[in-house]
């Protein structure tokens, strides 16, 4: 007992250490923890030998990271997900497991008599990191763009098969039909069972503790442990039995307040998975590190492939397609723990796992850097993407004629450079106030869902990126007489509001130009730039903010409410 705790001090010492260093190289943290765990395992310095302290520290943080996953993963969404994203999270697990299977298999890996290292890698492969994505997506503000969105989906449908391999998993090496289905129908009963107590029972039970947040934290993890233990009883795993629990939660009325007590446990129980994995990970021999860049390249190559395509063929544009392909390009925290299942049930090789852990710190380090320089990695692979016969959603030609498919041709004599809520909620306006005006008005953008919208409601659009001067040139905007870019710094790629109003001063010197800005200090630089007005969007939210305050000390707010409940049924906005 007493060796288990040193060992755990030692574990989330040197985590915290590389962890530090970690964050001022802007490396991710898990990096830091799978080599603070090889420093102090039986393979660095050994100051963790005991396999059982090991191994019940990595059990106790799978459990608590699964519970997390869980916990986040929203069924809602899934079955509100759109047909681009369900089509795409399907061809890019089925296309990368098929080709996993033939990749592997060809390099000579085993695929059955008990050993199955080619079924593990190409499900590890087919799954990218939650953890990685959505902390550079947030740190990019693309979570609620189209491409963020596409890439968010496919990770939620991935779990989803994650959990699908996971309850198959125990019965690989035997699987008949029967099993399989016998293995399913116990994942299906627990399911059922917990889903059912946590919409009829936990509730009531939460809510009679809801002002006791130490008792809200052991009931979640009471729940936690009681459905893993359930599923060890069902021939099932303690692993399995927590992701269960963590979905049966996800929808009730208190996850949110459980995620946010449980949140600091699951940072030190992930933190004590990932320093026990990297204690598991000996000193690569060059075998390790050849079959690690092959993990590594197949699982890069088959993303693009199995990700870009079926985007492409449902007519999302290249970097629409192209850019949830890179964001998706690196190998999930899950995989690890699918890898780590099949080491413990001795499926797959300790040199095979090894690579796969290899890998998965490559991948991390460089997809990390690639998705901080997406935008302009798009950018650069959409010209030979075209050379090489792939059209994009503007192959009519940005400069066509009046007329040609696509509603190309020059621009009008209104211009909106960009489209994101605010051109939105001004072309509802607009539509509400002077319909006649929207037949003078161009929309210039690259998102496929806004051209295909407004193209149906008979607005003429053209499909381009607005930081290209090539596109401002082709789309004829030199002959218009108000240009409008209502995105906000924060929001462009490739450009900002300053860059764009001297472009377009260049190419019209007599233009109208209105331009946002972010911030106050912004306003005299646009007009420096050429800006002929500058929209500070923080002045009208706080007139708006002030209105609402002036009605609720005059007992009017419920007036105010119904009147903008009223406008608000009257607008028809592109992005709702």
């Amino acid at each position: 007992m007493h060796e288990l705790i040193r060992d755990i001090t030692l574990c989330i010492l040197f985590a915290w250490m590389l962890g530090l260093l970690a964050h001022f190289s802007r490396q991710p943290l898990i990096l830091a923890y799978l080599i603070a765990g090889f420093c102090i395992g039986p393979f660095g310095a050994g100051w963790v030998k005991s396999q059982e302290s090991i191994s019940v520290i990595s059990e106790l943080g799978l459990i608590f990271m699964l519970f997390m996953i869980g916990l986040e993963i929203d069924l809602k969404k899934i079955v509100r997900a759109g047909k681009v994203i369900l089509f795409a999270a399907g061809g890019q697990l089925l296309g990368g497991c098929l080709l996993g299977v033939l990749f592997f298999v060809g390099i000579g890996l085993s695929l059955g008599g008990g050993h199955f290292d080619a079924v593990y890698l190409c499900v590890a492969c087919a799954l990218s990191s939650t953890v990685i994505i959505v902390k550079v997506l947030y740190e990019k503000r693309e979570l609620d763009t189209l491409p963020g969105r596409i890439t968010l989906g496919v990770l939620v449908l991935q779990d989803i098969f994650a959990i699908l391999f996971l309850a198959v998993q125990p019965s690989l090496a035997n699987l008949e039909v029967t099993v399989i289905l016998l293995s399913i129908g116990r994942v299906a009963v627990l399911v059922a069972a917990a889903l059912l107590v946590s919409r009829y029972v936990l509730p009531r039970l939460f809510h009679q503790i809801a002002r006791r947040p130490e008792l809200i934290l052991l009931g979640a993890l009471a729940w936690c442990f009681l459905v893993a233990e359930t599923a060890e009883r069902l021939s099932l795993s303690r692993e399995m039995g927590a992701l269960i629990a963590g979905v049966s939660l996800s929808t009730f009325p208190y996850a949110l307040d459980v995620t946010a007590k449980v949140t600091t446990l699951r940072d030190f129980f992930i933190t004590l998975f990932f320093v026990a994995l990297g204690m598991t990970i000996p000193v690569p021999g060059l075998s390790v590190i050849g079959l690690a860049l092959m993990i590594a390249a197949f699982t890069v190559v088959s993303r693009l492939v199995t990700t870009f395509a079926p985007l492409y063929l449902m007519k999302q544009g290249l970097r629409a397609s192209l850019l949830p392909a890179l964001n998706l390009a690196q190998i999930s925290e899950f995989s690890l723990v699918v890898i780590q299942t099949g080491v413990a049930d001795h499926h797959i090789a300790a040199e095979t796992a090894n690579a796969a852990s290899f890998a998965f710190v490559v991948l991390a380090v460089l997809s990390t850097f690639v998705m901080t320089r997406s935008d302009e990695i798009t950018r650069w692979a959409i010209g030979p993407l075209k050379r090489i016969g792939l059209r994009d959603l503007d192959h009519g030609g940005g400069h066509a004629e009046e007329g040609h498919e696509g509603g190309h041709g020059e621009a009008r004599r209104i211009v909106i450079l960009g489209f994101f809520r605010a051109a939105s909620a001004l072309l509802a306006e607009i539509e509400r106030q002077a319909p006649v005006l929207l037949e003078q008005i161009t929309v210039v953008d690259f998102n496929p869902n806004v051209y295909q919208t407004l193209l149906s409601r008979g607005l003429h659009v053209i499909y381009g990126d607005i930081s290209n001067v090539d596109t401002l040139l082709h789309a004829g905007i030199g002959k218009s007489e108000m240009i409008i870019l209502s995105v906000p710094d924060s929001l462009l790629k490739g450009a900002t509001n300053e860059k764009l109003v001297r472009h377009v001063r260049a190419l019209n010197p007599t233009a109208l130009i209105v331009a946002t800005a972010d911030l106050l200090a912004d306003v005299g630089e646009l007009y420096q730039a050429g800006a002929s007005y500058v929209t500070v969007t923080r002045l009208s939210d706080a007139h708006e903010l002030f209105t609402v305050i002036e009605a609720a000390q005059a007992g009017l707010l419920d007036d105010k409410r119904a009147e903008l409940d009223l406008r608000l049924g009257e607008r028809r906005e592109v992005l709702p």
